[in-house]
């Protein structure tokens, strides 16, 4: 085999072999870069993260409704605290949620989120919330959870929103994925409480 024709089966075969290797990689870096996509533009009704408060409160008004539902594979009651609540457009507001642990054995769930109309999510701006970290409640435990937010005065910058008068903040909670070390331990837990 001639040295050229060598050469180019070399590089054939780094070419086929490095396809499949960015796929991978494509596939593991698309759930980070399609999430920070819908934090960025709104998509699919995801609100904002603001790391201070708005500095600009106009006279709009907006009425902002609470929506909360569990994954059924998670025994915990939770629903919103409050009523809905009407809001100047800029001001910051506080809302809660309540989640309680039903079963008799310690619970880690995940909330996400989302806001509609799903045009409106880009002006919703969260400032803290209990869905950036997980929340573990222990046998029968209870919580108040809250979320600090506003809706971003540039709202009234959109003729597209001129209609809306009200946004649904909406969270679901999901369990978390047990590590095989906490399997182990509920095993071992449920064991030591069947005996007693």
């Amino acid at each position: 085999m001639d040295q050229p024709t060598s050469r180019r089966n070399r590089r054939t075969m780094l070419v086929v072999a490095a396809i499949p290797l960015a796929m991978v990689g494509l596939a593991y870096a698309s759930v980070p870069l399609y999430d920070l996509f819908c934090r960025v533009t709104g998509f699919g009704g995801t609100p904002g993260v603001a790391a201070v408060p708005s500095g600009t409160v106009i006279e709009r008004e907006m009425t902002v409704r609470f929506d909360a539902s569990i994954n059924p594979a998670l025994p915990w009651r939770f629903a919103p605290s409050q009523r809905p609540m009407t809001v100047r457009v800029g001001e910051t507001a506080l809302a809660f949620y309540r989640a309680e642990n039903l079963s008799d054995v310690p619970t880690v769930g995940t909330a996400t989120f989302n806001v509609t109309p799903l045009k409106a999510a880009r002006y919703f701006e969260k400032i803290e919330c209990f869905c950036f970290t997980e929340q573990r409640l222990e046998p029968g435990q209870s919580a108040d959870m809250a979320v600090s937010f506003f809706v971003d005065p540039a709202i009234a910058e959109d003729r597209n929103l001129d209609e809306v008068k009200t946004i649904t903040l909406s969270y679901t909670f999901f369990p978390r994925p047990a590590s095989r070390g906490e399997v182990a331990g509920a095993h071992a837990s449920a064991s030591t409480r069947a005996s007693r």
